[in-house]
């Protein structure tokens, strides 16, 4: 590891701890102007996601729905609640294919995004230890009175994210304050910001359980995305 990574793993917890996790469960509101776009906006105002640490992989619960989708790098599910499959989609970002900001998506096209993004906010910045991540120091930024220190990181071909490379970056204590990338399913020409706050100690592991990413026309701000964690937990 290099040393902005050493900090920031060590600022979330460190390795031995999070070593011993095998899986986060989540209770969240997921709101904002860009699920509205979709099609979307009320689909994930109550839900529940357990992450796995060990590989990729998200399952979510819909509150009131019926209904669970599972995410994996080469397929996403839709379960009812007694486990029959109800759709199921192989090699799921092709059927992005064409798509722009302004294409609505269905439960799979949801079912993906939300997977490969939560399961990739909720490892960071662990996830940048496992082989095959390169992980570069760049030129730190000033950011809400702080400096902060940014990681350029390119993820290896296996591992579903928004794009290639994407940059975190970290305040004077460690923790992360922004993740910059842009999202290629979506649009690749335009770059996203999601800021992190909120942070908890959770059995010894601190995680930001409030994110915000902002789109901003003329003198309005608008709340693209909004992630509230009402409660975390491990296993």
């Amino acid at each position: 590891m290099n040393d902005l990574l050493a900090t920031a793993v060590a600022a979330h917890g460190g390795l031995d701890r999070w070593n011993r996790i095998r899986a986060i469960r989540v209770a969240a509101t997921i709101t904002g102007a860009f699920w509205q776009v979709k099609g979307k906006s009320d689909a994930m105002k109550d839900v529940r996601f357990e992450v796995d640490t060990t590989r990729e992989r998200l399952t979510m619960d819909f509150a009131g729905q019926n209904r669970r989708s599972i995410f994996e790098p080469g397929r996403v599910v839709l379960q009812q609640p007694d486990g029959t499959i109800a759709d199921a989609r192989d090699d799921p970002e092709r059927s992005f294919d064409g798509h722009g900001f302004q294409t609505p998506w269905d439960d799979l096209h949801l079912a993906y995004f939300t997977g490969e993004a939560l399961w990739t906010y909720l490892t960071t910045p662990f996830l940048f230890t496992w082989p095959g991540f390169v992980c570069d120091e760049i030129a730190p930024i000033e950011g809400d009175g702080e400096t902060w220190r940014r990681l350029k990181v390119t993820f290896p071909g296996h591992i579903k994210s928004h794009s290639r490379e994407q940059v975190f970056c970290f305040g004077p204590d460690g923790l992360l304050r922004r993740h910059d990338f842009t999202i290629d399913i979506v649009d690749p020409d335009t770059e996203a910001q999601l800021h992190a706050g909120g942070y908890r100690d959770i059995d010894g592991i601190i995680i930001p359980a409030t994110r915000r990413a902002y789109t901003t026309t003329g003198e309005d701000r608008t709340v693209l995305v909004a992630i509230d964690m009402a409660d975390i937990g491990f296993r």
